[in-house]
């Protein structure tokens, strides 16, 4: 990647290189092949919480906690259909330009380790029936010959979803851009000041003036003055194992690489990877000033440990190799950001989840309606309301603790 020293003009500025900026650059360097297009990330592509996640392409997410999960239709069938064209886009990044990324779509499985777990498949189940969505059920001698686990007791196959490696998606992904994006890494933008023709973004050893803007910076978007007070900043955390020899696969279950979803939202997701890992997530935590030390991330692996032991108390002696936190934006209306912000200013922010293909349709099409065009996804994301403003910090992060550890006890053996 080239450093970013000087004054650089270009055509369009996309800040943020996770699912949504980098997709938004890729789109609109396709629409207007004749533009100048930069992608600035104030880090590493790859080394940033879109790298982090678990790998789940989702073509449709299940949320047991909202009451109206089955009867919202519309709602479900409006998420898929963005979601399929989020899929599409990298899957077209994997066949047209050959990003490598451990591409398996094979699905995912919604397994339950308890009564409420199967309670809440089967509310899943009559969710997917109503939309017409095929799925099977797997019982408990399949689940556990897949896993090797004797936790699970039952579970619920769906297609459609995607089985990727993040960070190896997003780093070769930056390497096949349009030759019409120039890609800068470790470019913080520490000011802005927007205008007319041209806006001016501040880094450390540059400036840059752009005549459009796309801002992609999840919950950051409030520090580029717009929606203020509204990023409600939560952190997930995962840990992985070393790769596990030929005797401790045989104990990880027939399949050389699955993703588990839990039926309990607060349960524990897991992916056994082509690379012969095993890969935990749960806890979900406040993130003060969008931020977590190392000593909470440490705190954290704690559950995840418990969570391995839980499932192969055979293997569970070997730990983990890496823990890490990942940062999730949410909002208090469960609102997200979309459109245009101001004059040439763009932006798309808060995916509440399903990042990987959410986040990749919703980056695409800000691109899209930046370079003047439409489509069926724009006019769904036009129709969600905007984040709404959270109550006061302490408040916040309060109400977050509270709520996230009643779920999290509450979930039982689904961790």
């Amino acid at each position: 990647m080239i450093p970013l020293k000087g004054d650089v003009e270009c055509d369009c500025l996309v800040v943020g290189a996770g699912w949504m900026g980098l997709h938004a650059a890729r789109r609109y360097a396709e629409l207007e092949p004749e533009a100048s297009v930069i992608l600035v990330d104030a880090g590493r592509i790859g080394n940033n919480a879109s790298g982090r996640c678990m790998g789940f392409a989702i073509d449709l997410a299940h949320n047991p906690r909202k009451h109206d999960f089955v009867e919202d239709v519309q709602g479900n069938l409006d998420e898929l259909n963005a979601n399929l064209e989020g899929n599409a886009y990298l899957r077209s990044a994997v066949q047209e330009h050959g990003v490598d990324c451990d591409w398996d779509p094979q699905g995912k499985y919604h397994s339950a380790a308890t009564d409420h777990g199967v309670a809440d498949l089967i509310s899943f189940s009559k969710a997917l029936d109503r939309m017409g969505q095929s799925y099977r059920w797997v019982e408990k001698d399949e689940i556990r010959s897949i896993t090797g686990s004797k936790h699970y007791i039952r579970a619920l196959h769906h297609p459609g979803t995607i089985l990727l490696q993040p960070a190896k998606y997003l780093k070769n992904a930056a390497r096949v851009l349009p030759k019409n994006v120039t890609v800068h890494e470790n470019a913080a933008i520490t000011g802005v000041q927007y205008g007319s023709p041209r806006h001016v973004f501040e880094t450390a050893s540059s400036t840059i003036r752009p005549k459009k803007v796309i801002i992609c910076t999840a919950g950051h978007l409030t520090k580029f003055g717009y929606y203020p007070n509204t990023a409600i900043p939560v952190y997930t955390f995962a840990s992985m194992t070393r790769p596990l020899t030929e005797s401790e696969l045989a104990q990880a279950g027939t399949h050389s690489a699955y993703g588990l979803i839990p039926a309990d939202s607060f349960g524990t997701t897991v992916r056994r990877t082509i690379d012969n890992r095993l890969f935990l997530r749960n806890v979900y935590s406040y993130a003060n000033d969008f931020e977590m030390t190392r000593a909470q991330v440490m705190d954290t692996r704690k559950h995840q440990q418990v969570a391995f032991d839980r499932r192969w108390p055979g293997l569970s002696k070997i730990g983990f190799e890496a823990s890490w936190g990942g940062l999730l934006t949410l909002a208090q209306n469960g609102g997200m950001v979309f459109g245009q912000l101001a004059d040439n200013v763009f932006g798309a922010a808060f995916c509440n989840g399903t990042g990987v293909s959410r986040g990749t349709a919703f980056g695409k099409a800000v691109a899209e309606l930046a370079a003047g065009r439409s489509s069926p996804t724009i006019e769904i994301l036009k129709r969600k309301v905007p984040p709404s403003r959270a109550y006061p910090k302490l408040i916040t992060s309060l109400g977050v603790r509270f709520v996230t550890g009643r779920r999290f006890k509450k979930a039982g053996n689904e961790v």
